[in-house]
């Protein structure tokens, strides 16, 4: 028992990073996994314990996935603070290393498909292993990998010399709002900018359209702290934010770029707005 509680542990973090992957949670990651090890524990022998572990994990996940998407239930418990210390650290370093915006276009996936192209594209696992999984055949398992793939990896209408420069631009900008720069800020942003927000995105109270460099700048020092759970991707097509507590998707920002400035954003944060975006990741 010893041996094979050591070999166990020898895979746990492969294993809570995959369960992650395919929940966005570490609780429900944390239990997938100790679900696996209770499993481990009524099985007398085992050719190959890594396959099997990541298959029992993946089977756990899907069973979560399916159960949330018939129940309509949200992951989190509750929308988090947008201040640095509300998530547990341990969610916010795996967050961190899984990448905020891809855990948004995750959670946009079927359960089928989230785990194929978990599994194959982000763990290399092969689509005969994959199969049995998703009770479908290795064709469909591709397929479904596929079709997930085409949803995540994103294209864009400007041309590539167009979206590298407004990528650039966007990293910039997010750059100097999460170091509260006031000086980089009003480098990245154009003297005549527009900043325009939902109401559900600002204090009460707040302006809904703020203009010019140094009050977009200012008003960006005093919210920068969102910055910390922002990252850029495809929003609708064009380089912008997402800003993703626990790889939730609490706001969004829909960025105009002109020259090598920001002209314009907004922050859509209201619910409906939000779940209409088509996020996808911006390709390296």
């Amino acid at each position: 028992m010893d041996e094979l509680a050591g070999e166990f542990e020898a895979e746990r973090a492969r294993l809570r990073g995959l369960a992650f992957r395919m929940l966005g949670s570490e609780a429900e990651a944390d239990d997938a996994v100790q679900e696996a090890w209770l499993r481990l524990n009524r099985v007398d022998s085992i050719d190959n314990l890594a396959a099997w572990l990541t298959t029992v994990v993946s089977r756990v996940c899907l069973d979560v996935l399916r159960s949330r998407k018939a129940h309509r239930e949200d992951p989190f418990d509750v929308v988090p603070d947008l201040a640095a210390d509300a998530d547990p650290a341990g969610e916010v370093e795996l967050a961190d290393s899984v990448g905020r915006a891809l855990l948004v276009v995750l959670d946009a996936l079927g359960p089928a498909e989230r785990i194929a192209f978990v599994l194959h594209d982000l763990f290399a696992v092969p689509f005969d292993r994959i199969a049995p999984v998703l009770d479908r055949t290795p064709v469909a398992a591709k397929k479904l990998a596929s079709r997930a793939r085409q949803r995540v990896r994103g294209t864009s209408p400007l041309p590539p010399a167009d979206l590298t420069r407004h990528r650039r631009v966007v990293d910039a900008f997010l750059a100097a709002a999460r170091g509260g720069d006031l000086e980089e800020l009003l480098d990245v942003l154009a003297p005549d900018v527009v900043r325009r927000a939902d109401a559900a995105a600002l204090p009460v109270g707040a302006a809904l359209e703020t203009r010019g460099a140094r009050a977009v700048a200012e008003e960006t020092q005093v919210f920068g702290k969102r910055a910390h759970f922002a990252e850029t991707a495809l929003v609708d097509g064009a380089v912008g934010v997402v800003v993703a507590p626990r790889g939730r998707l609490l706001l969004a920002l829909a960025v105009t770029v002109e020259g090598e400035r920001v002209a314009a954003y907004e922050v859509i944060a209201d619910p409906a707005r939000l779940a209409a975006l088509h996020v996808t990741l911006l390709r390296a």
